[in-house]
């Protein structure tokens, strides 16, 4: 009985432990931007007979790929303050454990989005899932310090999973809001990177600027935030959005612009803190404003 005992509390602590590996507040934000794809790709709301099978289908395969991102990189999280607390980089769970529940969280939400959604949006999830686990993790990240611009394609993905889980292929605007994500990731993580690179240093990963400096790294994240102001406004350059998301995108670029350019004046870890945590802001706004916009909105002229 105590042995029973004992192995039931080993394996509920390993499945409590698994949770972080799957990185929810990252999944939250994934579904939230494939949601809102749902949302614009739809003239009323998203019937929940599709919504609730690709929301949980799209986080359940994020989440896998979020596990076995931790688990190839055990060995360099281990050496980062950011992340030595993770399951996998103490040993507190097995590989073999790890790889199958991730396995098979994967293999479910692939399951729910071809039966329940479409092939199309199953398909595309599952290159989002290759990107992200193999692609980004094992080739980019170790490798170069462009990985976060290359690998940002597969992080873009979930507007264009959500659009085509309503609407069966890829359109304009779902592409538009691929841009924008795209556009915002470099700039996003380079501000992170900044004020922890120490740990990448010691983790012995190639982020920019452990290769290439302070000056550089935030002179980058200036320009790709003005591009990023430039890309935002496609929704409406393709009058997919009205005045309410222009007057939003205007006041949310214009912050970030001023943070990036005061960083790459007068460089502070806490700035860079900062725009990193205005980053996320940056991008739940607009998106929320992309969703406000959609169902009520304002005409330009």
């Amino acid at each position: 009985m105590s042995v029973m005992i004992v192995e039931t509390a080993r394996y509920s602590h390993a499945w409590r432990a698994l949770w972080p590996l799957a990185k929810p507040k990252v999944v939250l934000l994934i579904v939230f931007c494939a949601v809102i794809g749902m949302c614009l790709a739809s003239p009323g709301l998203p019937p929940l007979s599709l919504l609730v099978p690709a929301t949980l289908g799209i986080a359940l395969v994020a989440g896998a790929a979020a596990m076995v991102n931790c688990l190839v990189e055990r060995t360099a999280d281990a050496l980062m303050r950011r992340t030595a607390h993770r399951a996998t980089a103490r040993g507190e769970v097995g590989a073999a454990f790890t790889l199958t529940v991730a396995l098979a969280a994967g293999g479910l939400g692939m399951l729910l989005l071809v039966v329940y959604v479409n092939a199309l949006t199953a398909w595309l999830t599952l290159a989002t899932f290759v990107g992200y686990a193999l692609v980004y993790t094992l080739l980019l990240k170790p490798n170069t310090p462009q990985n976060i611009v290359i690998g940002g394609a597969s992080g873009a993905m979930p507007p264009i999973l959500g659009w085509a889980a309503v609407t069966g292929d890829v359109g304009v605007p779902a592409l538009a809001l691929f841009l924008i994500i795209y556009a915002w990731t470099p700039p996003h993580f380079w501000a992170l990177a900044l004020y922890r690179r120490d740990d990448y240093a010691r983790a012995g990963l190639p982020m920019l600027p452990v290769t290439h400096g302070e000056r550089f790294t935030t002179l980058s994240i200036l320009l790709y935030s003005w591009l990023l102001a430039g890309i935002s406004l496609l929704p409406v350059a393709i009058a997919h959005s009205g005045a309410l998301y222009l007057a939003v995108a205007l006041l949310l670029n214009a912050r970030f612009l001023y943070l990036a350019a005061r960083l790459h004046r007068q460089y502070a870890d806490p700035l860079a803190r900062r725009t990193f945590v205005w980053s996320i802001c940056y991008l739940t706004w607009l998106f929320a404003a992309l969703l406000v916009d959609h169902y009520w909105q304002v005409p330009l002229s």
